[in-house]
């Protein structure tokens, strides 16, 4: 799967997100501000934060770096989401590559509906994992292959199709976990039918790097 195929879908699609996609993926969204931003004074990334519908569920004394691909797909909504939640300090920055940024720069890192969109899973999860302090969390909130046989069929069906379009849409749990080196707390159901899953992890590595 290549970047710029997800790169242009977003660009096709930006206007109209939140608008389609806002209402049924907004439980999940609310509830992994929750889990990541549970104690004061957070320091906190939301990788690929789109049209920044999740930022005016962070706590007020948090401190919040919101990134997003490119300049070009950062949309009007993000920007002024941030300067108007008031519910953060927030500061954007360009580049969903955790690459821009230091070693241990956060206590936790979000990452909605991100997962399933990126070329290589296991290098966003590395990046993930080395920007995050030791202990920290990293939780997610991502589809995952269907445990029902007939979903997981029409997903497989589709898997061709869709990686033309920027997305996995056969994208296992357990190999997303094995190739991740995640260590996960908890995973449950969230949204629509539970399709989605959120995941708590803890970011289990060295006090000093990976």
């Amino acid at each position: 799967m290549d970047l710029r195929d997800t790169i242009r879908t977003y660009r096709l699609f930006s206007g109209s997100y939140d608008f389609v996609f806002g209402p049924v993926f907004h439980p999940g969204r609310k509830e992994a501000v929750r889990v990541a931003n549970d104690r004061p004074g957070q320091r906190i990334l939301e990788v690929g934060v789109g049209t920044g519908l999740s930022l005016p569920y962070f706590r007020p004394d948090s401190h919040v770096t919101a990134s997003t691909s490119r300049p070009r797909c950062w949309p009007r909504q993000a920007p002024r989401r941030a300067a108007e939640a008031r519910a953060c300090r927030c500061a954007a920055r360009h580049g969903c590559r955790a690459s821009r940024f230091r070693d241990n720069s956060f206590d936790a890192v979000l990452a909605l509906y991100v997962a399933s969109v990126v070329p290589s899973p296991a290098r966003f999860a590395a990046e993930m994992r080395r920007v995050c302090i030791p202990g920290g969390k990293i939780v997610l909130v991502n589809h995952f292959t269907s445990e029902n046989w007939a979903l997981r069929f029409m997903e497989r069906r589709v898997a061709h199709l869709a990686r033309h379009i920027g997305f996995h849409a056969d994208f296992p749990l357990d190999t997303f976990l094995r190739d991740s080196q995640l260590t996960e707390r908890e995973i449950r159901p969230s949204n629509l039918f539970g399709y989605w899953r959120l995941l708590r992890c803890i970011n289990e590595k060295p006090a000093s790097t990976i």
